[in-house]
């Protein structure tokens, strides 16, 4: 999963131990629980597009819940709490007992997920525009930016119930795709192969993520979703990922 998210919101904000195993090699590392990320804007600097009671409540409330029952699932597994988040779910199947992959998969993908959201978002005077190499990669994949929204407003639309729409680099070349609950394309194992890639830009379809602002209508929120992108991060993730 995203290396630099993994360094921003699950090493820097204490999520968890690497360093205290790197300074004491053959020791277990103390799990220190999981934080909610501050923000890097205020709850009302995406406004009109997304609203300030919305941001919030999903922020505040939402994801701080996922926070709070991911640490309890962690509780019951420290050697789990004491690795990389990223790497947890990254290799899910293969990682955890078998009784604790849902409540990770869903609380710590609520978690993750959310993470990389927040900094996927920008005040739209500070959105910006793709890098040259990400938009040439848009034009490649997709024909170009409106064919590209085209196709990821589709993905984000059809999406039954709650779920997730995603940029991923696979193979070195874009793809669209989606996941239902908290699932991330980066859960090898646990979505298709075909889908199964590096995310660099992701949308909530979840309603809570807009029902206060847009109701049922989903198409709009996803049309303003484009004011606020922080094309810098997705410009940088991409550079990483490819």
């Amino acid at each position: 999963m995203n290396s630099d998210l993994n360094r921003r919101h699950f090493v820097k904000l204490g999520t968890l131990a690497v360093a205290a195993a790197a300074i004491t090699p053959g020791r277990a590392a103390a799990a220190t629980p999981a934080e909610l990320p501050k923000l890097p804007y205020g709850f009302d600097a995406l406004e009109p597009h997304i609203d300030k009671m919305t941001m919030e409540i999903h922020h505040g409330k939402h994801h701080a819940a996922y926070i709070a029952k991911l640490n309890e699932a962690l509780a019951k597994a420290p050697e789990l709490a004491a690795k990389p988040l990223d790497a947890v779910l990254g290799n899910l199947p293969s990682v955890a007992a078998a009784a604790l992959r849902p409540a990770l998969r869903n609380q710590g993908g609520g978690h993750w997920n959310h993470s990389m959201f927040w900094e996927s978002l920008a005040p739209a005077d500070k959105s910006g525009k793709p890098s040259d190499k990400l938009s040439a990669a848009i034009t490649s994949a997709f024909g170009g930016m409106d064919e590209f929204k085209k196709a990821f407003g589709e993905a984000a639309t059809k999406r039954f119930g709650s779920g997730w729409a995603w940029l991923i680099v696979k193979d070195g070349k874009l793809k669209i795709t989606s996941t239902a609950n908290q699932d991330s394309p980066a859960m090898k194992g646990i979505v298709p192969d075909t889908d199964y890639g590096t995310p660099i830009l992701g949308l909530d379809v979840w309603e809570h993520a807009y029902y206060l602002h847009y109701q049922n209508r989903r198409p709009d929120y996803i049309g303003a979703f484009w004011n606020v992108v922080n094309w810098e991060k997705v410009s940088e993730r991409f550079g990483k990922a490819s």
